[in-house]
């Protein structure tokens, strides 16, 4: 439920470049892709890796990542997006 008018609460605060790896925890909210390609992920509450294949560059993925593999990710210029505290 929304209450108040509290733009902390909706709209990410913090960007950062992604550098993909295999087991560094890369915790994000959202991303947006750069450059074209396949992003290989996994989400907060799940155990397996997701590939969304072809994302468009200019693409906004509005999910909450734990992990941005570099095995399989073929997009680039990745930047990671997060929530404000």
């Amino acid at each position: 439920m929304m209450s108040g008018n509290n733009p902390r609460l909706f709209y990410p605060r913090h960007a950062e470049a992604v550098t993909p790896h295999d087991t560094n925890v890369n915790r994000f909210t959202a991303l947006f892709v750069g450059v074209a390609g396949d992003v290989v992920l996994k989400l907060a509450d799940d155990n397996a890796n997701v590939t969304l294949k072809n994302v468009p560059s200019g693409s906004f993925l509005p999910l909450q990542t734990e992990l941005v593999l570099s095995t399989g990710t073929t997009a680039t210029d990745i930047v990671g997006l997060r929530l404000g505290a």
